[in-house]
């Protein structure tokens, strides 16, 4: 906000209480006409006083003949436009009563099967006997302290765990000493599958009028093309995102092998020397803390890289806390929204292109690889993986130590 702006605004804060009808529209007028084009606009914004009234205090300076002439003139005391509520007594209270109802569900609203909208409410007064139009509820709802709000994920479907807290404080506690040591700190998970084709996609994007992509107007996929699977590896620290893009199921093979990948293409040469690693996931999922397969992949990786790996699975229901969801992700849904994703070659060029905030871009392959699903490890393969339970709540925290060296 610039110097001249403020100034403007503390002047009419000042000046209008201490003002009649008369002086205030003069006053806003002049100090419109000071700003010159746009200024009436402008004045009417800060002020809440109408453009209308401002235009006819400019008029009346400019036909003003005489300076020296006073004129008190003003509305008398009680003049102007009746309350809303003095003209049709009881409407505020019938419509908070209509949208008392709807909330909570009342079976005899005429609202129960419609939208809350302004222009609906207005029809449903009318049904009772009143007259306002959709401008007038709107500013009646604001008055009562409504205000457009979207719907929020808060209600858990079961109860929190009562070490959730302490779950997240030992998350940050190991990824700090990981840290210290110059071991990397992952954050992994699946986003969700996309369709592969010319669908719809969610946002909007700048075209000329006129020249916006057109979709298909159904979304059944198709099945020739298939559906990509984009499974994420994102390093805390470096703040460097890495994506799989798969083609086939997730499954724990799938999101192990697109750690290996990003070992591979990223690890070796960033952490040449390291003899650790730490990975935070979901609790659920290809990667949730009881599938085996996840482990027991895990355990061959282990092995090939000569690395111990370390997961720290987030409490059930706290998905929204994983790192890689808002560092990475997000950045990926920006970057391509309402965009038709029509070939996979477009996705991993767009998933490619995106800077996340560090203005670096994103790395991103392709699986090509078939991966089954329901594959079974049984109680023997289990038993095999050489595996460290953590002393606090062991079945979310663990280590896989390569099987050539002892359990410690």
């Amino acid at each position: 906000m610039s110097n001249n702006e403020t100034a403007l605004k503390l002047r009419i804060k000042t000046m209008l209480p201490e003002l009649n009808e008369r002086q205030r529209r003069l006053f806003l007028a002049t100090e419109a006409k000071a700003i010159g084009y746009g200024g009436i606009t402008r004045v009417s914004k800060i002020s809440g006083v109408s453009r209308v009234t401002i235009t006819q205090g400019v008029n009346e300076l400019e036909e003003s003949g005489d300076n020296d002439k006073e004129i008190v003139q003003c509305r008398r005391h009680g003049g102007g436009r009746k309350p809303i509520e003095v003209k049709q007594p009881g409407i505020k209270e019938t419509l908070e009563s209509l949208l008392e109802a709807h909330t909570k569900g009342d079976p005899i609203t005429p609202l129960i099967w419609t939208s809350k909208s302004v222009r609906n409410l207005s029809a449903a007064l009318g049904d009772k006997g009143y007259t306002a139009s959709h401008v007038l509820i709107s500013t009646m709802l604001k008055e009562m302290g409504y205000t457009l709000q979207a719907d929020r994920k808060d209600i858990m479907i079961s109860a929190q765990h009562p070490d959730r807290n302490a779950q997240f404080e030992y998350i940050n506690e190991q990824a700090k000493l990981f840290f210290a040591k110059g071991a990397p700190v992952l954050s992994i998970d699946a986003k969700k599958k996309e369709k592969i084709g010319n669908f719809a996609n969610t946002g909007r994007e700048y075209y000329k009028k006129g020249e916006g992509p057109k979709v298909l107007d159904h979304d059944f996929p198709i099945v020739e093309l298939g559906k990509a699977t984009p499974y994420g590896v994102y390093d805390i620290f470096k703040n460097h995102g890495f994506v799989s893009v798969g083609i086939s199921a997730d499954t724990a093979e799938f999101a192990v092998e697109a750690i290996r990948k990003w070992w591979v293409k990223i690890g070796t040469s960033a952490y040449s020397k390291v003899k650790e690693l730490l990975i935070t996931a979901d609790s659920g999922g290809s990667n949730g803390y009881r599938v085996r397969l996840w482990k027991a992949e895990l355990q061959i990786l282990s092995d090939e890289l000569g690395i111990e790996i370390t997961v720290l699975h987030f409490p059930p229901g706290t998905s929204k806390w994983n790192k890689i969801e808002h560092r990475l992700f997000s950045f990926i849904s920006k970057n391509w929204r309402g965009r038709p994703l029509i070939s996979l070659a477009l996705i991993v060029n767009l998933i490619g292109s995106t800077k996340i905030g560090n203005g670096e871009k994103v790395d991103c392959v392709i699986d090509e690889q078939k991966y089954e699903r329901g594959v079974e490890i049984s109680d023997e393969e289990f038993e095999a993986i050489n595996i460290k339970n953590h002393k606090f709540h062991g079945e979310w925290n663990y280590t896989i130590i390569p099987r050539k060296r002892k359990r410690k």
